[in-house]
Parts: C-alpha cells; structure tokens; sequence
C-alpha cells in the first residue's frame, strides 16, 4: 500500500473504521462495544540467537484481542513488515472470524519481525525455538489458552518446530500436540490442512454463486464455470484457489499476479505450471507460456469476473479502487481492501466478499485438527468400516434385484465402489469445512438482505460476530 497516499487509513484504523460502522447500527449494551474493540493485550519480546559467529536480536509479538471463549487462535507470521499495530488489526479480524464461522476461540495474532528467505533451515529452526520458548514461558503458547497456526511467511516446518519446543517444556502435557495447529499429518495434524485457506476460497464462491440473487448484485450470471478470474499472489492460499476453482468448477484464471510483476492470458494459465515456475525461480518472470507485465499491481484494473488478492494487506486502496473493474471480490488474504477503497467500490456496485469470512477455512481446519489432538483419535478411524458395512447391506439388496429385473435395470458405472467407500479423514474435513462456509455465508446473507441499513456483506459479517461475541460476554455476566 501507497503510504503517500493523502487520508488512506492504516490497515489497523480500516478495521476500527469497519467495526465503527457495523456497530453504529447495532444496540449494544453501554461499555460493551469498548471491550469488544480495544485489544486486551500484546507482548513484545527481544530475543537474541547467535547465528555466525555473533548474536542477532528478533523482535516478535503476540496480541491477544478477546478472551470471550478460550483458548485464543491466531496465526503467526513471519515478514520485516510486522509491527504491533499490524499484529492487534489481524488478532482483532481473528476475533470476529472464529465468531462468524462458529468455531470456539477469541482472537490472537502471532508475528516475527524477520525474513525467512535471507536464512538456511538450520538457523530459522534456532530462531523459531527461541521465539516459542519466550512466547510457551509466558502462556502464550498454551492449548488451554493460545494455539497458534501458520501464516505467511510459516508453514508445517515451523509449526512443527514449536510443537515440539512446547512438548519438551511441558513433558507431563498429555495435550501438548494441541499446542499448534497447521502441523505436518505426521506430526499429529490433519489432512486437508496445508489446501484449507484456499479451499474455503473455493466453498465460499461455489455458496455465493448458489443464490442468483446475490450473483445478479455482481452483475454476473451463472455459474462459476468459464468465469476470468485474476489472482493476486500464489502462495498457499492463492495457489489452492486458483487450482481449486480452475480444476473443479471450471473456472478460468487469467492473471496471476507476483511480486516481481504478473502473468495475463485471456486464454487461461496453467497454475500448476506457473506455480513450479514461481518455486524454481522465485518469481513469474520468465515464464514464458504467456504475457509478462512488469508492473504487477497494474493488472488489478484488468478486466475480469473475479478478483483474489491472496497476499498483502492494501493492495486496492485510494490510488487504484476507481480502476478496479472486477464486479467481484473475494478477500482471500486479510485486509487487501482499504476503508476508503471500500467505499469506493461499494458506491460502483462492486460486490466484496470478505476477509473474515473468505479466508476463515484456515481457523475451521485448525479447529478439527485442535479437535483431534484434545481427542487422541484420527477421524473416521472409529466409523469408517462400520459405515461400508451398513452400506453393502444395501448394495446387496441392489443386486439382487439386478439378478432378477435383468437388462431392465442395473447400477451404474462404479456406483457400487464409490458408496461402498467409507468417508476417510480428509474427506470428513471436506465435508466441515464445506458445511461451516455455508453456514457462515448464510447467516451473514439473512442480515444482508433482511436489513434495509446493510447494503454490503462486510457489514453484515460485521455484525453477526459482533453480536455473538456480545452475547458470548452477556452469558459470562460481563
């Protein structure tokens, strides 16, 4: 984001900006609209590592916005651009995120202020144990009172790495893997966990598009098949979204958009390609499949159905929201859409789907992993054959009747394989997390288009946390 740019908000003052005004149409109690915005901690913490031959000091922080329900959830991230306003904005969009989807936590938010890229594996591994050990002394990484999760600029490696720190300061922790969720399946997470973020994308688009009503606000028809889709960023998030919507429902990603410039092909790209390109050779350059545009954020105003910033907070703000023609947003990252840049595009008819509902698969699949660390069992494990049985009861049934009705009738294809297969873990994941996007979408669209005061979905989501976070503290008698 521009910094020059005349009366852009922070990213921090854009989110006060949004819950101000989502509260302004609420009735909350006097005193309760304070607690629920104010930030109820941070720690700042100094540490050093000695890495070659000397000693490096980190900064690191972690905020803890609400404790409506415990324990806190929220990722940590690593990147030179976190600073403690940043961290209290995204612990304060966890707290209205984990409301929204239903999912048991308050909010927290995790960062180091460090690039990943400038060390080898041995020396991030030093660095991301100290910084586990700081935050584990203080409870601050605890899986009665805070889980963190990956981030940008994290992923299983280090998630892995805390767990473990943990699980050595607290060896009588019979819950110690719940310390952490976004963990390798190996290492006591859960399948479906490293695509979730970016399959939320998926489930939230594929919702969107079942109510035509809703579609029509974005001047769109149809369906998502054959729908141009731009991408900005293809890390984890982007990349699982952009494969997701291309692979499954047909859409058509056009732009793809990287650090080091972006890559624009009305005729479609394949982000399978672009994806082993980018990990190769640390950027979209090169590559030669289709057009290269030098200057990346310029293909934010290109013509498309959909637009997916998967990346930095602010990328559409007061210098470019007037230029930004995509009838349709979905917020994958956090906080990509400004205050004022929001309002901008609110008054052109764009339609946004937001942040703290877009990418709340992340949260949800932590939740099931969280889940089944507290319960010491993988899922499916106790049902699954259990269910394949009960259904051979029926297919036998049908093939019995086959023998007798003939050519009249028979099962087709492989029907029989394919409802003779109990659900495994990833695809009960798939399932929760598709059934929690829906849920989610829907009581956010009711608050849409039942108040005459709401005209976007961010203020509706606004509002349905906030409300379930107040009547959280309500029913705690504060």
């Amino acid at each position: 984001m521009d910094g020059s740019i005349a009366n852009e908000p922070s990213f921090r003052e854009s989110v006060d900006l949004m819950f101000n005004h989502a509260v302004a149409l609420m009735d909350l109690p006097p005193g309760l609209e304070d607690k629920i915005r104010v930030c109820n901690s941070t720690y700042v913490v100094r540490f050093g590592v000695k890495l070659r031959g000397s000693i490096h000091t980190f900064t690191g922080y972690r905020s803890v916005h609400s404790e409506h329900m415990e324990p806190v959830k929220g990722g940590i991230r690593y990147s030179m651009g976190v600073n403690q306003d940043e961290v209290e904005a995204l612990a304060a969009l966890m707290t209205y995120k984990c409301a929204l989807v239903e999912t048991p936590f308050g909010g927290s938010k995790g960062g180091l202020c460090i690039d990943p890229r400038e060390y080898d594996e041995d020396e991030l591994e030093r660095i991301t144990r100290r910084f586990a050990y700081e935050l584990a002394k203080r409870d601050l990484i605890d899986p009665a009172q805070n889980v963190p999760a990956p981030d940008m600029g994290t992923g299983e490696r280090e998630m892995a790495w805390i767990a473990d720190q943990y699980a050595r300061m607290n060896t009588t922790d019979i819950n110690a893997k719940a310390c952490v969720t976004g963990k390798p399946p190996h290492a006591g997470g859960i399948q479906g966990r490293v695509e979730a973020t970016g399959r939320g994308v998926q489930y939230a688009l594929q919702e969107f598009f079942r109510h035509a009503d809703d579609v029509k606000a974005a001047n769109l028809s149809g369906t998502l098949d054959g729908k141009r889709i731009i991408v900005q960023g293809l890390g984890n998030v982007g990349y699982h979204a952009a494969k997701f919507l291309s692979e499954e429902d047909g859409a058509k990603i056009t732009g793809i958009i990287e650090r080091d410039g972006a890559l624009f092909d009305e005729d479609g790209l394949d982000v399978a390609a672009v994806h082993d390109w980018i990990a190769k050779h640390g950027g979209v350059k090169g590559f030669s499949a289709s057009g290269y545009v030098e200057n990346g954020a310029s293909v934010l105003e290109n013509d498309c159905d959909i637009l997916i910033p998967a990346a930095l907070e602010g990328v559409i703000n007061l210098s470019n929201a007037d230029r930004v023609k995509a009838p349709l947003i979905i917020e994958a990252a956090n906080g990509p859409v400004t205050a004022g840049a929001d309002d901008i595009l609110r008054k052109k008819g764009t339609v946004i789907i937001p942040d703290m509902y877009a990418n709340a698969g992340g949260v949800t699949v932590s939740y099931f992993e969280w889940v089944k660390n507290l319960s010491h069992i993988r899922f499916g494990r106790m049902q699954r054959r259990q269910e394949e049985s009960r259904h051979m009861l029926i297919i036998n049934e049908l093939e019995r009747l086959d023998e007798h009705l003939g050519d009249a009738w028979s099962m087709t294809g492989n029907f029989k394989e394919k409802y003779l297969r109990g659900a495994d873990e990833l695809e009960l994941v798939r399932s929760g997390l598709d059934d929690t996007m829906r849920a989610a979408y829907q009581a956010m669209r009711h608050v849409w288009h039942t108040r005459d005061d709401v005209s976007d979905l961010r203020t509706a989501a606004y509002i349905v946390a906030i409300e379930r976070v107040a009547a959280s503290y309500k029913a705690k008698g504060l």
